[in-house]
């Protein structure tokens, strides 16, 4: 696979990838990841072979954008762990990555990542790390209930996925209250033994990998 890490460019050159770069994050989420490359390049309203110059494949033109989305969460991140409320913190997190799959921008490359590729796997397991400090730092202040890990916060990404789906066009806004209720469910007050362990980081990997 080509490295999909923008080099510099001038003019036209830096012009055409951002328009297929806009295209494509546009084609991918409304037809999902199976979208044609032709697709994106009509869409984008350059030649196949101008698309095809900077993203010789899919994986390639997805691997871009991914590494754009996750500058985006890890920029998100980074303001959760500044907070001075580790509660505040943790469900600001949370609240504006869901707000993020909301709006329509790829999913969260939390839960779905292009397979294996170096580059993207530094990236999660970063992402991995800031989120264990996020929710470390909840439990220690008996904020958040104990048990939860950051592999639980992939059902919760791929459940709050769906819900968007399928009220988009009915009512845009119930997700917040979705998303409410979720938040309150991970509060320690009430909390009952959860019925399973967690998912592994190996199963988590798998899914992700799946997904895409």
């Amino acid at each position: 696979m080509s490295d999909p890490t923008p080099t510099p460019l001038r003019g036209d050159a830096e012009r055409n990838r951002r328009r297929i770069l806009d295209a494509a994050r546009t084609v991918f989420s409304t037809q999902g990841p199976d979208a044609t490359l032709t697709s994106v390049a009509q869409h984008a309203g350059v030649g196949a072979g101008t698309l095809y110059r900077r993203f010789p494949t899919r994986e390639d033109l997805l691997t871009a954008l991914y590494l754009e989305e996750y500058a985006t969460y890890h920029a998100i991140l980074d303001e959760a762990l500044n907070l001075p409320d580790p509660w505040h913190g943790f469900s600001h997190f949370i609240h504006h990555m869901c707000e993020l799959q909301a709006q329509g921008g790829l999913q969260n490359p939390y839960a779905f990542t292009p397979g294996r590729n170096r580059t993207l796997e530094a990236q999660r397991t970063s992402m991995r790390v800031g989120m264990q400090t996020l929710i470390e730092r909840a439990q220690a202040d008996g904020s958040l209930r104990p048990d939860l890990t950051p592999e639980d916060l992939l059902p919760i990404m791929i459940g709050h996925a769906a819900v968007i789906t399928a009220t988009r066009t009915i009512n845009a806004q119930i997700w917040r209250r979705a998303l409410a209720l979720t938040l309150d469910g991970l509060r320690p007050q009430g909390a009952h033994p959860l019925p399973t362990p967690p998912l592994s980081q190996r199963e988590v990997f798998r899914i992700q990998s799946r997904r895409a």
